[in-house]
């Protein structure tokens, strides 16, 4: 795959190792796992392929283990036609892994090592302007190193390429940061941890006052809601489903939110589509399993559950 892209990722990999439970553990506590999974990973990776399967042109910008996970994450970009030309292969070093506790409501909890991606560097971030400089959207999450994330987005804003980033896990963030970041995609919790608020349009506030261009906070089947300077923030609603697990359904929300701002498509619609796509990777276990297509998203928003 050559040429302009729609959308590039500056992409942790990992693989998940799942194990489903009744309840949260206790400290000291064990309990027998119901089932147990090994699966794909990542929030950067999880997030391009959801924005190739919404038939994006998606490049990535990783640092892989030179193990079988490292393998299995280069296997995987290849059968979602994500161009993997800008990912590292670090010989000798354990591949990112996500430790995940899925609960019978659906909720989880995840431990993550990044491994191999810890060692991103923004030498290698530089090696591929060519890649960013011709993006539409170029994104990145904070399970990647932020320096990496600062050059990648320096490098988009140089060239006129919108930046999105996915503060999850939340952490403080640099000052020199928040001016480059055009949306902002962080979940309930994770905005009120990064502004040090209680509430969301106070904490919505505050982020924006720093520089971010947009801020779009995901609220689950509550759906989301829109800040920008200066304008009334916009509420879209969410979709009510029977929820299997919620691994990656932040991450969907996100690639697909990339891919249709890539395409211009106006706020309000592209909130619907990655609102829908969210609630469709609900419907199986594991974060890109029920990741749907751009049919399903359709279909969904056209005959509504």
């Amino acid at each position: 795959m050559s040429g302009a892209m729609d959308v590039v990722c500056v992409a942790s990999w990992n693989v998940d190792l799942i194990a489903h439970i009744a309840q949260p553990l206790a400290r000291g506590q064990t309990q027998m796992a119901q089932h147990f999974e090994r699966l794909p990973g990542g929030k950067g990776s999880n997030a391009a392929i959801a924005a190739a399967r919404q038939g994006a042109q998606v490049g990535l910008i990783s640092r892989i283990g030179g193990d079988d996970f490292g393998q299995m994450g280069l296997d995987l970009w290849a059968r979602e036609g994500i161009s993997s030309q800008f990912v590292l292969r670090a010989e000798g070093e354990a591949n990112g892994t996500a430790l995940i506790l899925v609960y019978a409501d659906g909720n989880n909890s995840i431990a993550v090592f990044p491994g191999a991606g810890a060692g991103m560097s923004v030498a290698q971030v530089t090696a591929a302007k060519p890649l960013l400089s011709q993006a539409r959207v170029v994104m990145s999450s904070c399970e990647v190193p932020l320096a990496a994330t600062q050059a990648a987005f320096e490098i988009a804003r140089t060239h006129g390429v919108l930046t999105l980033l996915n503060p999850a896990p939340a952490m403080p963030l640099p000052d020199t940061l928040w001016p480059l970041v055009d949306v902002l995609t962080p979940n309930e919790g994770e905005l009120l941890l990064l502004a040090e608020a209680n509430d969301i349009d106070s904490a919505a506030q505050r982020l924006l006052q720093k520089g971010v261009g947009a801020l779009v906070v995901t609220l689950g089947e509550r759906g989301c809601a829109l800040f920008r300077p200066g304008e009334d923030p916009v509420h879209i609603p969410g979709h009510a489903m029977q929820v299997v697990d919620t691994i990656g359904a932040g991450d969907t929300f996100t690639g697909t939110l990339a891919v249709a701002l890539a395409r211009q498509t106006p706020w309000p619609d592209a909130l619907r589509w990655a609102n829908a796509a969210a609630a469709l990777s609900t419907q199986a276990h594991g974060a890109v399993t029920a990741m749907p297509t751009q049919l399903e998203v359709r279909s969904l928003l056209q005959n509504p559950l």
